[in-house]
């Protein structure tokens, strides 16, 4: 099976990590990439249902996009508009992480985030950045790292500010423009990051993103993260039957 990714607005967190558990059977020589801007095709020709896809987009709404071998097959709503991408943003941030790791910057996952300098309180110092990656910190919860999983914002903060500014020290998009990171992808509108690591981009940004991740880090010719990280980490981190927090932000 070829690959095809389906991106909204709305629907990002599902949607897109949806694309990297389902269609993970790829045929690399088959599949085109993009370069300044993505390559159109009617759907027929690419063997898919033209009037299908038209309902897909009409039951989502807002903007999206859906990509087919490497090319747009249907585009709706406004494709340069950078907006908020909530959860997605996670996933990113551990694309990153793999690259730090490539270039040295940390020595794997399992890298204690206390040895970045953070004044952790005792019972985390423990975390590690597969901790924060899979919702397992116990940041400002009361379990220790990996006894529990709960969905936590300020771990991810947390996450987002030891990458930046412990890690590759300099903003995020420094870091991510870099032609030996996320630059090959030749972003059309760029990414945006706030301080509490909400990424914004357009729809036809974060297909890229997600065409990346489908490929298992390759962009077109080039392998720019290896594939044992995709291969891995598309894979859940936390324990099926691990108990959830018993507090609440």
């Amino acid at each position: 099976m070829r690959g095809r990714i389906v991106l909204n607005d709305y629907f990002a967190a599902i949607v897109v990590m949806g694309v990297m558990l389902i269609f993970t059977r790829v045929c690399p020589a088959e599949n085109v990439f993009a370069g300044a801007a993505w390559e159109k095709r009617d759907p027929a020709a690419l063997g898919i249902d033209g009037i299908a896809l038209d309902r897909v987009a009409e039951e989502l709404g807002g903007r999206g996009c859906i990509v087919k071998d490497g090319y747009v097959v249907k585009a709706w709503g406004d494709q340069a508009e950078v907006r908020d991408w909530a959860s997605s943003a996670k996933p990113v941030l551990s694309t990153l992480l793999f690259f730090a790791i490539e270039e040295g910057l940390v020595k794997n996952v399992d890298q204690p985030i206390a040895e970045f300098g953070w004044p952790l309180i005792d019972k985390d110092k423990s975390m590690t950045f597969r901790h924060l990656g899979a919702m397992t910190g116990g940041y400002a919860r009361p379990e220790a790292p990996g006894a529990a999983w709960a969905y936590n914002d300020f771990a991810i903060q947390l996450y987002q500010k030891t990458l930046f500014e412990k890690v590759f020290k300099t903003d995020a998009k420094t870091v991510a423009d870099d032609p030996k990171r996320l630059g090959p992808l030749q972003f059309e509108d760029g990414l945006k990051w706030s301080s509490k690591a909400r990424l914004s981009a357009s729809p036809r940004d974060f297909a890229r993103i997600a065409w990346l991740w489908l490929n298992k880090g390759r962009w077109g010719d080039k392998q720019i993260l290896p594939q044992r990280y995709f291969d891995e980490y598309c894979k859940p981190q936390a324990q099926k039957d691990i108990a959830l927090s018993d507090d609440k932000i």
